[in-house]
């Protein structure tokens, strides 16, 4: 929500095919009981190339979607899990980091305590929100709320200015539902239906489980959806909230009190922490003017009920069981269709990593990550952005002032591998042996302590959106910048035993993904300085949006369900970037290779290797449901459709596996995408 980062979800760590031993020493990367050969790869790639592995690791109940790079997290975890538990062990001096992640982690895991306490720990919240009398009493309690981490009516966030990147700037999103999406409020297909009435149910189970009577709790429930769907029917769907310009309104303090007078803007922002806030950029406009039509037309008790029910939604998983096994119904099982819990010790690691993250992480790449692997990402960084360097140059359809400003941008590139330079300091934030959730709370409004100390400053373009232990990468256009965390080491994403075929179909492909964002339908309206600022011919820029539209009108028309199709728009930029960094990445494989050609092994060729070795990055098994949820609030389409909806628009891939017309993959050249 808060920045327009794109995240990949996989990463890391490919050596260059200088750092690589004599191929004669290498394997072919591919495990052939990946492969499911009963099906031809001119029918179904996905399936000849993932379905040996999807038989393989069928879902457990612990999980909605489980893939080749949810293995890696998992190893991931465990590792964390060892390095936690290790200093959890030990008695700690007070006010050390060692401390902190110890009684932080020991709180969670510590079920007799949590299950004593029930729900008191939010007792207090519950009754202050309760003393409410006026209007006035319930946009007081606002701020504090937001500050605690939950997201009434609407967020406030700092981030880089759009129109002026090098500085930070306080900024409003829509918010407010706690379903996060609101075609679930608003559409009426049966599914849709069924979801909204489960979740009616279990907000009025949740009220019954902090006390409330079931008539009160019925009551509550009604006035918390009167308030949500008036939330979600204001908000932008989530094409519109990809398109920048109409999620900026950048206005004084004095303009935005008179958009929104239900509130005082002084007052309010003050009581965040944002003193002598001068400008303001409202994302969206709407859905605040909503917000305050909301505060003034609606019952304070119906606002105390909404206020009520987003602290208990919130703290749901920090309370006792009976109240997180209740969340875990609605959410994990009918939103995702998952059967069973994740052990305790997963959801613990996942609040210390969440809570105390560089610090877990600053552990965390001085064991796993070597000295060294820095330099050789780096180098291989520097392959790709020579081979879409070669590419931009290439294109027929785009004009040369406009390439030079393209290559001009790629050059420009802050690039980030591994872990920062500089870790956070955590020593304001108190850890205490209270309760669980009051440490939540506590970390919370540290968090936003940090973030709103940024506003009115200039932008630290050495900070890190995510933390090294993280599984995954991403581009942020306001800093121009591609991230690769230390998270992943290993198979199916890098394997220091296999040739330059396999590794640039894997990493490569990442890598060039990530690049590729910053030339996507979004990345490509900023420039090389991170500005929501045209580069563009008017020419070369209608020239893009039509090949664009190729992409966005392909997906569209796949069936990802029975009677349910993929939404080519709101998917536009993930598949720009995948279908990019395919191109890009087997360029710079080209290039890498040219001089000692590879040979065939395992009765694959390179060039075969290379798009197995890419599909072999998605392969994975999922639910019904989560497909569902996923095609409403995921911008990646599902991992079939990253390779089968990819693939059939890159020749090499025709070359490789000899796919012609008549084919059930064949997609005529004509109708093919061709940006990149």
């Amino acid at each position: 929500m808060k920045k327009f980062v794109l995240p990949f979800i996989a990463i890391l760590l490919m050596t260059t095919a200088c750092n690589f031993k004599k191929d004669a020493n290498l394997n072919a990367g591919i495990k052939l009981a990946n492969l499911d050969t009963t099906v031809s790869p001119k029918v179904d790639f996905y399936q000849f190339a993932c379905g040996g592995w999807m038989k393989n690791h069928p879902l457990t109940g612990e999980y909605s979607r489980f893939g080749s790079f949810d293995m890696l997290a998992e190893n991931n975890r465990k590792q964390l899990r060892g390095l936690i538990e290790e200093i959890a062990a030990k008695k700690n001096e007070n006010g050390t980091v060692q401390q902190k992640i110890g009684d932080m982690y020991n709180l969670a895991m510590d079920s007799t305590k949590l299950n004593a306490e029930g729900y008191k720990p939010i007792q207090a919240d519950l009754n202050r929100i309760a003393e409410s009398k006026t209007v006035s009493d319930i946009i007081n309690l606002i701020p504090i709320l937001s500050l605690s981490g939950f997201d009434p009516y609407f967020s406030v966030f700092v981030a880089a200015d759009p129109m002026n990147s090098n500085m930070e700037l306080v900024q409003t999103y829509q918010s407010g539902i706690s379903l996060g999406q609101r075609d679930y409020y608003i559409e009426n297909d049966a599914h849709t239906k069924a979801i909204r009435d489960k979740y009616k149910e279990h907000i009025v189970k949740m009220f019954e489980l902090i006390g409330t009577s079931s008539d009160v709790a019925k009551k509550d429930m009604e006035a918390v959806m009167v308030i949500e769907t008036r939330l979600a029917k204001a908000a932008f769907d989530n094409v519109k909230l990809r398109d920048p310009r109409s999620n900026y309104h950048k206005m004084t303090l004095a303009d935005l009190q008179k958009l929104v007078p239900e509130l005082n803007w002084t007052n309010f922002l003050s009581s965040l922490g944002l003193n002598n806030v001068k400008d303001i950029s409202v994302s969206q406009k709407e859905s605040l003017i909503e917000v305050g039509k909301i505060l003034i037309s609606e019952p304070v008790s119906s606002h105390i009920a909404y206020l009520q029910w987003k602290l208990i939604d919130a703290s749901a998983t920090y309370l006792s069981d009976p109240i997180y096994a209740e969340n875990f119904d609605f959410y994990g099982k009918i939103l995702s269709g998952k059967k069973d819990q994740s052990p305790r010790w997963k959801r613990a690691v996942g609040t210390v990593d969440g809570v105390l993250g560089e610090a877990v992480g600053q552990m965390y790449v001085k064991k796993y990550f070597p000295a060294e692997a820095k330099e050789r990402m780096l180098k291989l960084v520097h392959n790709l952005q020579a081979a879409f360097t070669q590419r931009i140059k290439a294109l027929t359809w785009m004009g040369d002032s406009t390439k030079l400003k393209a290559i001009d941008k790629l050059n420009a590139f802050y690039i980030k591998i591994g872990y920062p330079d500089k870790w956070r300091d955590y020593s304001k934030l108190n850890i205490e042996k209270d309760s669980y959730y009051a440490n939540i709370k506590r970390a919370n409004q540290f968090e936003n302590a940090y973030r709103y100390a940024k506003a009115g400053k200039k932008v630290d373009k050495s900070e890190w959106q995510m933390t090294p232990q993280t599984v995954n990468a991403y581009y942020e256009p306001t800093t121009n910048e591609i991230c690769f965390p230390a998270g992943i080491l290993q198979y199916p994403f890098f394997d220091q035993s296999a040739d330059d075929a396999f590794n640039y179909g894997a990493i490569g492909v990442v890598i060039g993904h990530e690049m590729t964002h910053g030339f996507d339908d979004q990345g490509s309206q900023y420039d090389k300085n991170g500005n929501l600022k045209n580069w563009w011919t008017a020419s070369d820029k209608k020239n893009f949006d039509a090949r664009a539209k190729v992409m966005a009108q392909f997906f569209d028309s796949i069936v990802v369900a029975p009677g349910v199709h993929g939404n080519g728009e709101f998917t536009l930029g993930e598949n720009i970037a995948d279908y990019g960094g395919l191109q890009i990445s087997f360029q710079a494989f080209k290039n890498a290779t040219a001089k000692s050609p590879l040979g065939v092994k395992d009765g694959f060729t390179p060039e075969q290797r290379f798009f197995l070795a890419f599909a072999n990055v998605w392969a994975g098994n999922i639910r019904p449901e989560e497909i569902l949820k996923r095609t409403k609030m995921d911008p990646h389409s599902l991992g079939k459709w990253r390779v089968d909806g990819a693939l059939p628009q890159i020749q090499a891939w025709y070359d490789a596996f000899d796919v012609k017309a008549g084919d059930p993959m064949f997609v005529p050249v004509a109708k093919r995408v061709s940006i990149w």
